[in-house]
C-alpha cells in the first residue's frame, strides 16, 4: 500500500500517542487514515486480529464505502505517525486512481478469505460440524447484494451464553 501515498492530498500529518484509539469499533469518522510510521494493533470484538507497522496500510476504507460504523477498533501500540484525510468521501470522488487502489486491495482481502474458506471446506468436508456452513458463507460472498452482510459468531448461537 505504499503506493498509496502518492494519492495523499488534501490532509494532515498527526500524531497518534501509545494506547490511543485511532478508530473505534461502532463509531463513524468519515476519515480516511495513512499510518506513515508507528505500529497498530486491529482489534475487533475484543480480539486483536492484526498488528500493522507496514507505511502506506490504510485505515477506516471498510466503514466509509459501506456507509457503517468502524467495523474494527485501531489502537497505537506505539507512537504512530499517520495522514488523516477528513472528507474521505470527496476525496475518493475526486481522487479514482486511489478509489481504484482501495478496490484492489480490497480484492486482494477477498481473494486471500475466499481462498481460505475454501481450503477449509475442501479438509472438513462431511465432518458434520458448524464449519459445513463454510460453503453458504463462501456462496454468500459471490452473490450477497450490498447491505445484507450480518457477520456474526458462533458464541451468539451458543445458548450457554
Amino acid at each position: 500500500m505504499t503506493d498509496f501515498l502518492r494519492h495523499c492530498t488534501g490532509g494532515h500529518e498527526r500524531i497518534i500517542a501509545a494506547g490511543s484509539d485511532l478508530l473505534e469499533e461502532g463509531h463513524s469518522t468519515g476519515h480516511l487514515y495513512i499510518l506513515l510510521d508507528g505500529r497498530l494493533e486491529v482489534v475487533k470484538a475484543g480480539a486483536t486480529v492484526a498488528v500493522v507497522s507496514e507505511p502506506g496500510a490504510l485505515f477506516g476504507e471498510m466503514s466509509l464505502l459501506l456507509e457503517q460504523p468502524h467495523t474494527a477498533t485501531v489502537r497505537a501500540l506505539a507512537e504512530c505517525r499517520i495522514y488523516e484525510i477528513p472528507n474521505a468521501p470527496r476525496f475518493l470522488t475526486e481522487n479514482p486512481e486511489a478509489t481504484l487502489t482501495i478496490a484492489r486491495m480490497l480484492a486482494q482481502r477477498l481473494n486471500v478469505a475466499n481462498t481460505y474458506l475454501a481450503d477449509l471446506k475442501r479438509q472438513y468436508a462431511g465432518h458434520g460440524t458448524h464449519l459445513a456452513m463454510v460453503g453458504d458463507v463462501l456462496q454468500s460472498m459471490v452473490n450477497l447484494p450490498p447491505q445484507q452482510v450480518s457477520p456474526g459468531t458462533d458464541l451468539e448461537s451458543d445458548p450457554r451464553l
